[in-house]
């Protein structure tokens, strides 16, 4: 008789057989296979980002320092892996990468849909990055409602109140479909929280730590981009470069950079 509960096994667990499946080379390149490795490795990356952003956010709202401190710190250790990626693809030069290149087709990192998804649930508010997206496509869905709903930073505001700081009403109801704007009253309220030296602080620095971080990922994401292709166009009809430098400083959290000169 067929055992109908038969024992599982790692790779089934991992589901490897689908896993290391699915890296197709378009070319006979060696090193187009370390290209989509590195790129499906970011992917599940931002997967789990976006799992821990959501858990990060409920403990916000729900008042809960220790597992919101926990939770940013895991997700600073994730930052920090995903800049540390950089450094293999690095190890691929110019013209490795043009032997394959032309292979991409108009396929482009740009067109990442959890990678918009992650910057919409940070608090980017920016209906552009819909063009890559067809209408009615699940991608499309999925950052249309990240988009709608509140970002870390609205999250954030909600902890506060929980741990007695009176958040302007304006600050809590605003229309979450808009981009934040930094508040005047919302920088005082954090002066406040930063003197009173509670747990309101430390997770106020953890959240600059994320900033930071993605910050740094940035960085050395556009730093690689100029190393391999130059000021050369990105593939997919992006402007590569160019376009990723005006990223890099753009901060999530604008209200908690602005209060360091206060302090």
């Amino acid at each position: 008789m067929t055992d109908p509960y038969p024992s599982l096994t790692y790779s089934d667990y991992l589901a490897l057989h689908d896993v290391l499946s699915a890296q197709h080379p378009r070319s006979d390149e060696h090193d187009e296979l370390l290209f989509i490795v590195i790129h499906q490795v970011y992917e599940l990356w931002f997967k789990q980002l976006l799992h821990e952003i959501t858990g990060l956010q409920q403990r916000l709202e729900d008042g809960d320092t220790p597992r919101a401190l926990h939770t940013l710190g895991r997700v600073r250790s994730i930052l920090k892996v995903t800049v540390a990626q950089v450094d293999v693809l690095e190890t691929m030069t110019p013209r490795q990468f043009t032997s394959f290149r032309g292979r991409l087709d108009a396929s482009s990192g740009f067109q990442s849909a959890q990678f918009r998804e992650l910057e919409a649930t940070l608090g980017r508010r920016d209906p552009r990055v819909f063009e890559h997206y067809p209408e009615g496509s699940d991608d499309r869905a999925r950052i249309s409602a990240a988009m709608s709903r509140r970002s870390v930073f609205d999250s954030f505001l909600r902890y506060l109140l929980t741990q007695g700081y009176a958040v302007p009403a304006a600050a809590l109801d605003r229309d979450l479909t808009t981009p934040w704007e930094p508040s005047r009253e919302v920088q005082r309220l954090l002066l406040a929280a930063y003197d009173d030296d509670g747990g309101a602080a430390q997770v106020a620095e953890r959240l600059v730590d994320l900033d930071e971080g993605l910050q740094e990922w940035r960085y050395r994401h556009v730093k690689m981009v100029e190393r391999t292709i130059g000021a050369k166009p990105g593939t997919g009809g992006s402007s590569g470069a160019s376009y990723l430098w005006g990223t890099v400083t753009r901060s999530l959290f604008p209200d908690l950079w602005a209060i360091r000169s206060e302090m």
